[in-house]
């Protein structure tokens, strides 16, 4: 009688556990079949990502470059060629240095759709590079992330449609309100705009780490006081600072490593 009732009891004992290890299998198996969902998306929206921003960056070319010569061709005032192509090589030099570095700094910043809004769109500095770091503050994500180029592309694409938007309306009031606008009372607001719009975003990131931050401003504040020149190419400043914060960067975390591993 015992033994039938113990056996009774581990069969049930058996059967709890094979429902239990069959459950924790199906779970597994759940969540497997998420993250490979998850990855597929991730991918299939990057190559998408890249497919639509190789093509629109193409047509966006084709149509700067090409304007000017239909206009030309239409009016019949085509450009003297080898004069625009002089002086083409006079500034290209300098901005195509320029743009490579603001490549290699906002790109991982931005993401790859971010990345390629806000290079067709333009505006970089005063307008896409604010607002997306502001939204990825607001969002709480990191760079490099999924996340985080979600979030960027939405922000300068939203940007992008206010811009246009606002231009709109600037066009229709121009007549309207240039009297305003033109106003000796109102002439230092609008030449300090991009300064106090740079810096409301960057004590956002300076008290995070003021000693980190205070050092590589000071030296490129004294370095554009010396060299007053040096403030007309404020992208190719953008390297030397940017690895100044870097290498004092690595400097800290190297020496909070050692003092970790000091008994």
């Amino acid at each position: 009688m015992c033994s039938t009732r113990y056996c009774l009891k581990g069969e049930c004992m058996r059967k709890q556990r094979n429902r239990e290890n069959s459950l924790k299998k199906t779970s597994v198996q759940e969540k497997t079949s998420a993250e490979k969902d998850r990855a597929f998306s991730v991918e299939q929206y990057n190559i998408g990502t890249h497919r639509i921003g190789r093509i629109s960056s193409a047509v966006t070319l084709v149509l700067l470059v090409g304007a000017p010569f239909l206009i030309g061709i239409y009016f019949q005032a085509m450009p003297d060629l080898p004069a625009a192509a002089k002086g083409f090589l006079s500034v290209g030099l300098i901005w195509t240095v320029s743009s490579v570095v603001e490549f290699l700094v906002y790109t991982p910043m931005l993401g790859a759709g971010g990345g390629y809004l806000a290079f067709i769109t333009g505006n970089l500095i005063n307008m896409k590079i604010p607002c997306a770091m502001n939204a990825r503050e607001i969002a709480g994500t990191k760079a490099g992330t999924t996340e985080n180029e979600i979030i960027s592309t939405l922000s300068i694409a939203t940007s992008s449609l206010v811009t246009i938007a606002v231009l709109a309306l600037g066009v229709l009031l121009l007549q309207p309100l240039q009297p305003v606008l033109q106003s000796p009372a109102l002439a230092p607001a609008f030449e300090n705009v991009v300064p106090a719009l740079f810096g409301a975003m960057a004590w956002q990131y300076y008290r995070k780490n003021l000693r980190l931050a205070m050092i590589p401003l000071a030296v490129m504040t004294v370095l554009f006081v010396l060299v007053p020149s040096l403030a007309a190419q404020t992208s190719m400043m953008i390297l030397p600072s940017g690895a100044l914060s870097i290498l004092l960067a690595w400097l800290e975390y190297r020496k909070e490593n050692i003092n970790a591993y000091k008994p």
